[in-house]
């Protein structure tokens, strides 16, 4: 039976290109985003429990949860207000939980499971601190990464994390200085742009039985900027 994966966030730059590298490896991809395959609004619990239904419905199984989606609410501690918290958490955190939690039970009973969270190499190398919410919720998820990888690991199903350094899509092009680029590639140990591929490539091998001894770990994929 063809693998199914489901990658939120399939619509943006990074996320296309991880759908586009799973789906070249012969895998059904279900793309989860306000203009994906399973429209859902990722900051709403019921939206993100009725698209995994409908991925369910639709495709009888999940073998591959990708979650890439992610908002940048960005503002200063002092500017932080409650909702912009919430809103930021529940998309790029709660969203992912509800996920795993739903196609989990399917990858233990057939003995196989991967599950990969895109993070971000800023929890190492903050760049600025209106990206408080953000950088906090990309942290998050490196703990919940670690601690379902051991509770889910005797199943047969891996989690890690990748996490992409400054990457010039779209989104970031519009949404950071351009002398940024080049100062941050200055950094990195291999001098070259980042691409949405570099982290496609990343994810489309953690899915497969290759990576099947690799869990609770998260790959930076961001040309040596951040060396741990």
């Amino acid at each position: 039976m063809t693998p199914v994966a489901v990658v939120t966030g399939g619509a943006g730059a990074i996320g296309g290109a991880i759908a586009a590298a799973l789906a070249a490896t012969d895998q059904t991809v279900a793309i989860l985003d306000r203009a994906g395959d399973v429209p859902v609004d990722l900051s709403r619990h019921d939206d993100v429990k009725a698209a995994a239904a409908r991925v369910l419905e639709t495709h009888g199984r999940c073998d591959v949860l990708v979650h890439a989606a992610a908002t940048f609410d960005r503002a200063p501690l002092a500017d932080l207000g409650l909702d912009s918290w919430r809103h930021v958490q529940a998309v790029n955190v709660e969203s992912a939980l509800w996920l795993a939690q739903a196609f989990a039970p399917g990858m233990a009973e057939r003995g196989f499971g991967r599950i990969v969270i895109v993070v971000s190499d800023t929890v190492w190398d903050p760049p600025a601190p209106d990206l408080l919410a953000y950088v906090a919720s990309k942290a998050a998820l490196i703990g919940v990464a670690r601690t379902l990888a051991r509770g889910l690991g005797r199943d047969g199903i891996t989690v890690n994390c990748v996490a992409p350094g400054l990457t010039p899509t779209p989104a970031a092009v519009a949404d950071t200085p351009p002398q940024a680029f080049a100062q941050v590639q200055a950094r990195q140990a291999i001098d070259r742009p980042l691409s949405p591929h570099d982290v496609a490539a990343t994810v489309a091998f953690l899915a497969t039985d290759a990576a099947g001894a690799i869990t609770g770990q998260t790959l930076c994929v961001d040309g040596g900027l951040v060396l741990r």
